[in-house]
């Protein structure tokens, strides 16, 4: 069985204002992710905890910029968030899968947001 090839980034560009994250992809594909959306949906136990039934909805991130991002080995990045958040790692499948179904993400983020009577301006 022929393993399947996956897109691989080419280049991750941050914008002058450091609010989005911009990766392409090999196959020509790129996707600009906001900040905030990497923030709220960050890959760390901290958001995503060790279960769907732990996962936290994460408020007031809507002026949150990347403060720095670091490689880590050639499979991820580790983004660090102005709001100190840095635990999660970005792989490229993750990266990918956040540009592809960033729509429907958003949407259930804002959703849940509404449902708990959170909003994404800081208190």
């Amino acid at each position: 069985m022929a393993e399947e090839k996956r897109p691989w980034p080419e280049e991750i560009r941050l914008s002058k204002d450091r609010r989005v994250l911009t990766v392409r992809f090999d196959d020509g594909r790129d996707f600009p992710l906001a900040a905030e959306y990497l923030r709220v949906l960050s890959p760390s136990a901290e958001v995503q905890g060790h279960s769907a039934e732990q996962r936290v909805t994460v408020g007031g991130k809507a002026d949150v910029s990347i403060s720095a991002i670091d490689s880590v080995g050639n499979y991820a990045v580790r983004l660090t968030f102005s709001d100190r958040h840095n635990t999660g790692l970005f792989s490229w499948t993750y990266l990918r899968r956040l540009g592809e179904e960033r729509e429907t993400l958003w949407a259930d983020y804002l959703r849940e947001l509404a449902a708990k009577g959170l909003q994404r301006t800081p208190a």
